[in-house]
């Protein structure tokens, strides 16, 4: 999935696949996981935040069914 780099100290980079509606998330640690289910409003909503991170944290972290990669 293409991600989009992004301005935050706790995430790299952002995709979003809306036809499966999968969220794809690299984070400072490189570590990169996939969230499934998220809306799209959701991925909106996060970049879109004044903090990515604080929105990760409240919104979508142990909120959707999660993988590892």
């Amino acid at each position: 999935m293409k991600r989009d780099e992004v301005s935050s100290s706790a995430l790299t980079s952002v995709g979003y696949d809306p036809a499966h509606a999968v969220l794809e998330i690299e984070f400072r640690s490189g570590d990169v996981y996939r969230y499934y289910a998220v809306p799209p409003s959701v991925h909106s909503a996060l970049m879109h935040a004044p903090s990515l991170g604080t929105y990760f944290q409240r919104r979508i972290r142990d909120r959707y069914p999660t993988e590892r990669l």
